[in-house]
C-alpha cells in the first residue's frame, strides 16, 4: 500500500481553531486542519510552512507538533503529523479551498471532518483546552 506522510496546522486565534474545506476530489466538502504533503528531504514543519504559503498565502508561526496520526484510507496509508501554530503574516486567503472558518472547540465536533483528521480532533481538544 502506498504511504504518504504530510503535515497540518491547527492554527489557533482567540480560542478558535482554523478549518479549511476541500474543493476538489474525492473527499471535497469535508473539512481538515490545512497542510499537505512532504516534499523529498523537507521537515514536518518546512512542509507546512510552505503548504500554508501555496494554499492560504500565509506565513504561520509553528509552536510545536501536537500529535502524529496514521490512517489507511482505501488506497493509501497516511501519517499526519499535527502542529499548533499562529499566524503571522497574511490574511488565510483560499487558493485551493472552497470554504473555510474559526470553530470554537465546542463546535469543532459539528464539522465533517475528513478521516484522519477526525481522528485527531479529541487530541486537539484536549490539548487547547489544557494550553489555551
Amino acid at each position: 500500500m502506498k504511504s504518504i506522510r504530510v503535515s497540518a496546522a491547527a492554527i489557533h486565534r482567540d480560542g478558535k481553531i482554523f478549518a479549511t474545506q476541500r474543493g476538489y476530489g474525492e473527499y471535497k466538502g469535508k473539512w481538515e486542519f490545512p497542510g499537505g504533503k512532504r516534499e523529498e528531504g523537507e521537515s514536518g514543519e518546512e512542509a507546512l510552512e510552505r503548504e500554508i504559503r501555496e494554499e492560504l498565502d500565509s506565513k504561520i508561526k509553528i509552536e510545536k507538533l501536537i500529535c502524529t496520526t496514521d490512517y489507511d484510507y482505501p488506497g493509501f496509508h497516511l501519517t499526519m503529523d499535527v502542529y499548533l501554530a499562529s499566524l503571522i503574516e497574511g490574511r488565510l486567503t483560499l487558493l485551493e479551498h472552497e470554504d473555510a472558518k474559526w470553530v470554537s472547540l465546542d463546535d469543532i465536533d459539528a464539522l465533517d471532518w475528513l478521516p484522519a483528521d477526525w481522528s485527531v480532533i479529541e487530541e486537539i481538544k484536549r490539548h487547547f483546552r489544557d494550553s489555551l
